[in-house]
Parts: C-alpha cells; sequence; structure tokens
C-alpha cells in the first residue's frame, strides 16, 4: 500500500504549547516527517485556564473555540512554511484539540474538546479530522486515553513485555499484551507546572530543578495518594476537572510547608502513582514519553521507585501524542475501527473522529 501524509495536532491539558508533526504513513508504519511546536499565547492560556477554573459564558465558549481554530491554523501554517510543503499532497489533518472538561461519568457524560476544525479546513484546504473522543463516550467508554491503541501499533514488535507511560499534564499508562490495557494513572505536569507558575513566574520546572532543592511532606504525600481516583480500578481517565488548584489546597489545608517542599512532594505524587501502577503488571521495560520525560529528575525518581524495571525514554518521545492523532486520521480516512474497548470501556471498538472538508 502507498504511503500517505498526515498532519497531527496536540494541545494537551500543560497549555503548554501545540505540538504539529508530519507523518508518513501507511498500514504497517507511521513515520515522523517532520515537527514543530507552536507556542500557545499567554493570554489565550489564561482565557482557558478561567473558564475551566470559573463559571463562563456561552459567548467565551464560542470565542475561545474559534481562537483555538485560529491558533491550530497557524501552527500548521508555520510547520508547512517552513518545510515549503504543499498542501495538496496532505491526505487529511488530525486535530485533537483544546480539552476544556473531561466528565465521562454521570447522569449525562461527556468531553469537550474545543478548536473549531471548520477554520483550519477552511483555511488550508485540507481535509480535518477531528471530534474524536465523543463517540467512544457515546458508545459508555471513558473517551480516554486514546494513545495506547498508537503505542500498540508502533511498540508491539519489541520482544519483551513493554508498558508505555505518557507524562503530559495527566500521565497515563499502556500495558501491551495479549489484551491491550491504558489508563490515566493520576496527575502529570499538571500540578507541578500550577505550583512554580504560582511561586516563580515559570511555566515549568525545567529538569526538576527546583523541585530537587525541597524535601518530601511524607504526610501530605500519603494524604494525597490516599484520594479516591488512586484506588479506582481501570478503566479510568481524569483532567483539570480533578486535579487543579481546588484539589491541591484540600490537601495543603492545615500543613505548614515551603514551596520548594510542597513542589518535591508534588514531583513524588507523579512518580509514586506512575510507579504503583507500572508495578502491578511488572514489565521487563517501560518507556516513557511526552513532556515530563524531558524532566531528568522526576525520571531519576521513577526509575528508583521501580528498581527491576528497565526504563527507557522512548523515540520521538515529545512528538507521540501529536503523531497518535495523524494516526487516528489515517484510520479514520480509511473507515477503520480503533482498538480501544478494554481501554476505555467502550461497549465496541469504532470508527472515530468526525471529517471536515
Amino acid at each position: 500500500m502507498n504511503k500517505e501524509h498526515y498532519i497531527g495536532i496536540m494541545s494537551g491539558t500543560s497549555l503548554d504549547g501545540v505540538d504539529v508533526v508530519l507523518c508518513e504513513i501507511d498500514s504497517n508504519s507511521c513515520n515522523l516527517i517532520t515537527s514543530l511546536e507552536y507556542p500557545m499565547p499567554l493570554k489565550l492560556k489564561s482565557v482557558i485556564l478561567r473558564v475551566i477554573e470559573e463559571n463562563c459564558t456561552l459567548e467565551s465558549l464560542g470565542e475561545i473555540d474559534h481562537r483555538l481554530g485560529l491558533l491550530f491554523t497557524e501552527a500548521v501554517g508555520a510547520l508547512l512554511i517552513r518545510e515549503n510543503i504543499d498542501p495538496s499532497g496532505i491526505n487529511a489533518i488530525g486535530l485533537h484539540g483544546q480539552t476544556l472538561w473531561h466528565a465521562p461519568k454521570g447522569e449525562y457524560p461527556f468531553t469537550m474538546q474545543l478548536g473549531d476544525p471548520n477554520i483550519l479546513a477552511a483555511k488550508t484546504g485540507v481535509p480535518v479530522v477531528a471530534d474524536f473522543r465523543r463517540k467512544d463516550v457515546a458508545l459508555g467508554g471513558q473517551g480516554a486515553p486514546f494513545a495506547p491503541a498508537f503505542h500498540e501499533f508502533i511498540f508491539s514488535n519489541i520482544n519483551s513485555s513493554v508498558s508505555v507511560v505518557n507524562i503530559g499534564g495527566m500521565a497515563n499508562i499502556t500495558v501491551l499484551g495479549d489484551k491491550l490495557i491504558g489508563y490515566d494513572t493520576g496527575c502529570g505536569n499538571v500540578l507541578l507546572d500550577m505550583w512554580i507558575a504560582e511561586h516563580q513566574g515559570k511555566a515549568y520546572d525545567e529538569n526538576g530543578e527546583w523541585a530537587s532543592t525541597g524535601v518530601v511532606d511524607y504526610t501530605l504525600l500519603d494524604k494525597m495518594m490516599s484520594d479516591d481516583f488512586f484506588q479506582e480500578p481501570y478503566p479510568k481517565s481524569t483532567g483539570r476537572e480533578k486535579f487543579n488548584n481546588v484539589w491541591l489546597q484540600k490537601y495543603l489545608s492545615g500543613h505548614t510547608h515551603t514551596p520548594e517542599d510542597v513542589q518535591r512532594t508534588l514531583l513524588e505524587l507523579t512518580a509514586m502513582s506512575i510507579s504503583n501502577e507500572v508495578l502491578k503488571f511488572n514489565p521487563d521495560i517501560t518507556l516513557l514519553c511526552g513532556g515530563g520525560a524531558k524532566n531528568t529528575f522526576l525520571v531519576e525518581r521513577i526509575k528508583v521507585l521501580m528498581p527491576n524495571v528497565e526504563v527507557a525514554i522512548s523515540a520521538n518521545a515529545d512528538q507521540i501524542e501529536a503523531m497518535t492523532f495523524a494516526w487516528l486520521a489515517y484510520k479514520r480516512m480509511h473507515h477503520q475501527k480503533v482498538n480501544l474497548k478494554d481501554v476505555t470501556g467502550a461497549s465496541d471498538n469504532a470508527v472515530l473522529g468526525g471529517i471536515y472538508v
């Protein structure tokens, strides 16, 4: 089968930027050709966070949807211009969108990703595949995580028992085997980024340097680890609607602490919540990807907590999430179901995403 070219776009819960990738895909492979990280405007980031954390109007939601559509269009345009790529050679663009709220449980389950795909399709002239998650929710699934299906596609040729951990704003695990298993383990970078932004005005703690100056508050850590989410069986997924400043302040209440000790404790929370889940499956190898894989202190702590598991950084660690949505666009354009029901708890595998032309 001829190889086809797809663009994937991912803007995660960290809100640190838009990842854009160009991939060459066929039924057996997905190869990264080039990528670009496009910055998230600080004003737009603050508006999105305000909408997530506070009440908002329908007008503000509509405006964010349009602004994100423009942002994703700018990000794709930047990649096309930099690489001198003719859009007519792109089969489709896979657009995840920006998650504002994820609530797959309850009487009326839903998940909300904004970023109008019509704008992207109109301005690039390339078909856009978007709205991937809601079909899975309609089938009774969590609508997340989706990365495990792609992890299975690209890593199943490894001749060892393998788990893959993606550390974005939230963290998720994939366990490859006879039955595909995958679920969110809890907070990844979200609380770490939030805390350092509040106390040092930085977007993230590079290499965990600030966290490394603090001391773990084990009383606080034990209380946070006792949260209901960490006790729930899979399938499960989460987002900023759960792990946010309100959640953190609930556990900080009554504690005397220094900011750096909280940062250190939050890093240990991420490392422990990940390692606890990996160790349930006892893999030979754990591959790390996502932004958190660049945090050397966090990676070091994960390795210490899993001394009998080989921990490595995956190839294209920063781009795998965006590559996932390029591949999902390929699956949709070929009307192929995605193997996710065992991950999300949906009643069946489904063809995911709507096509905008």
